[in-house]
């Protein structure tokens, strides 16, 4: 059992990755502070490298790498934004890269991870088992596994998105945080308990995919089938060990939001905001403005975790046409 990471991990992750991993900006919006009666702070990880928060865990995991694991290389599975993080930060550090990757994934994720030197393993995400294929390439390669949420080296990078955030705003009083395999969220649940405790976090995931609400209601870890949701960076079956352990302490609750409510708050960022910004990326705001009854003038926090979206799906799915 690998151990539980503290903040202190999270501390050292935003050390180790400072001048590689990019200070996303904070944004704020006068009509979507009138909207949920808040104010409201975005953490805009669409602007982070490769697009997504993952860059933050994937290059703070590598970097702790030995040398014989640099000369092994890597391994891991991932829909998209962790397969891309990880081929990137390989790159940097010189370390060969295995991605076992969805043949459904979006075609500009698979573009980009291979485009960052990594060498991509497809398979059918409904009908065979990512960890199994995971273990065998392993076994034959030698290479290290570095999965895309339950590792602590994953977790705390994951965290330094909420610290700079805490860092520049100052304490919230709540922080709304998109959830998948749980990486983001209970990274993000150890910033908030040291630098703004009486914060409440909330992690946000698609209605069709609400493992880690069932989970959370249940004190136990519930599996469900691959979720069918517009938000591929949520489609996880289940949360980790290590995340769920954070999870269940730190985090005062788990909502729901229809893909219904994530089209219209991508249409929200780009009307709006001029940001492109995917469906996943848009838990996070779409599950406060479902609260927003509940966050009268108060200070809101929201991560917005990632913007690798295909421009063709995009417009598809603002204009109504799937």
């Amino acid at each position: 059992m690998q151990p539980v990471p503290t903040y202190d991990d999270v501390a050292a992750a935003a050390r180790r990755i400072e001048g590689h991993a990019h200070r996303t900006p904070v944004l704020t919006s006068a009509t979507l502070d009138g909207q949920l009666g808040a104010k409201v702070f975005l953490k805009a990880e669409n602007f982070q490298r490769m697009g997504a928060f993952k860059f933050r865990g994937a290059f703070n995991a590598l970097s702790r790498f030995t040398d014989e694991q640099k000369k092994t290389g890597v391994l891991t599975f991932s829909s998209g934004n962790h397969a891309q993080a990880i081929a990137l930060s390989a790159k940097l550090h010189g370390i060969a890269a295995t991605i076992i990757m969805p043949q459904d994934a979006p075609a500009a994720k698979l573009a980009a991870t291979k485009g960052y030197g990594g060498k991509v393993v497809t398979y059918d995400r409904y009908s065979e088992d990512r960890d199994e294929i995971g273990r065998r390439l392993r076994d034959e390669t030698g290479a290290t596994l570095i999965p895309p949420y339950d590792h602590p080296d994953i977790i705390a990078g994951q965290g330094t998105a909420a610290k700079e955030l805490f860092d520049e705003v100052g304490e919230l009083d709540a922080l709304f945080v998109c959830l998948g395999g749980g990486g983001l969220l209970a990274g993000s649940a150890l910033a908030a308990k040291a630098l703004s405790p009486q914060c409440k976090v909330y992690g946000v995931e698609p209605e069709a995919g609400d493992d880690g609400r069932q989970s959370f209601r249940q004190g136990r870890i519930v599996r469900i089938a691959t979720p069918k949701t517009i938000a591929d960076g949520a489609q996880t079956q289940a949360l980790g060990d290590l995340t769920f352990d954070i999870i269940r302490r730190e985090v005062s609750d788990i909502v729901a939001v229809s893909d219904a409510a994530l089209v219209e708050t991508m249409r929200f960022f780009a009307s709006r905001m001029k940001m492109l910004v995917e469906p996943t990326g848009c838990l996070g705001l779409a599950g406060a403005r479902q609260s927003a009854g509940n966050l009268n003038g108060q200070r809101v926090g929201v991560i917005i975790s990632g913007g690798n979206v295909d421009l063709d799906r995009f417009a598809k799915l603002v204009s109504g046409v799937v």
